[in-house]
């Protein structure tokens, strides 16, 4: 019979495996790493951890079996989320177009980026946070995926919360990582043209998950 532990490293493998395919907390993160630099990418992704996080913790409780049971809850934040992404799709469209562009002196790239954005990290962790928590999509699959790494006989609302954690785990390790390399290569990123398609790219990717989310019943 597989030991727990067989079991936790089997979750921790779908996991990251889940956290690579890409979708709109990806888009979020790689729009706000390129436009405002590492710390905002890392404010993003603590923020799509706790979205993370909320949905294992609620699945591990059994609470979120409400979405999966209701057509009206889940319809309810299934509207919610897409009108919520398409919202920041077209607000990542409309900022790159009124963005100015960046002078041609290298050693003024990163200050001229910077100087678009009289924000702080904390509209980074909302931005992160929101597009989690805006797809009821991640509530349905925890409460479907958990569950089938618990062992038998094991207590469920402990052993789900250890793969609650085990599940952000990976999925911050996994988003760091990516931070980490897209502002490796931020100085090339943050090229006028360059940029301006990225956000434009970016703002149509998201505009997509939120017509594809409200578009889809159930998932």
């Amino acid at each position: 019979m597989p030991t727990l532990a067989t079991h936790v490293l089997a979750f921790a493998g779908a996991a990251l495996l889940l956290a690579m395919a890409p979708g709109p907390a990806t888009a979020v993160l790689l729009r706000q790493t390129i436009r405002h630099g590492r710390a905002r990418g890392f404010a993003t992704v603590a923020g799509i951890e706790a979205g993370v996080f909320f949905w294992a913790v609620m699945a591990a409780a059994g609470l979120t079996a409400l979405l999966a049971a209701s057509e009206i809850a889940y319809a309810v934040l299934r509207i919610g989320g897409a009108i919520t992404l398409i919202l920041l799709g077209i607000q990542a469209i409309l900022r790159s177009r009124k963005s100015s562009a960046p002078p041609e002196d290298p050693d003024n790239v990163v200050f001229a980026v910077r100087a678009v954005d009289p924000g702080s990290p904390g509209r980074s962790f909302r931005s992160g946070l929101v597009t989690n928590l805006a797809n009821p999509k991640a509530g349905v699959f925890a409460v479907s995926f958990l569950p089938q790494f618990i062992p038998r006989g094991a207590p469920v609302l402990a052993t789900g919360m250890l793969l609650a954690i085990v599940w952000v785990a990976c999925d911050c390790a996994w988003y760091v990582s990516l931070t980490t390399a897209i502002h490796a290569a931020r100085n090339v990123f943050t090229r006028s043209s360059l940029r301006h398609r990225l956000e434009r790219l970016t703002g149509v990717a998201l505009i997509g998950f939120g017509v594809r989310l409200g578009a889809q019943s159930r998932p």
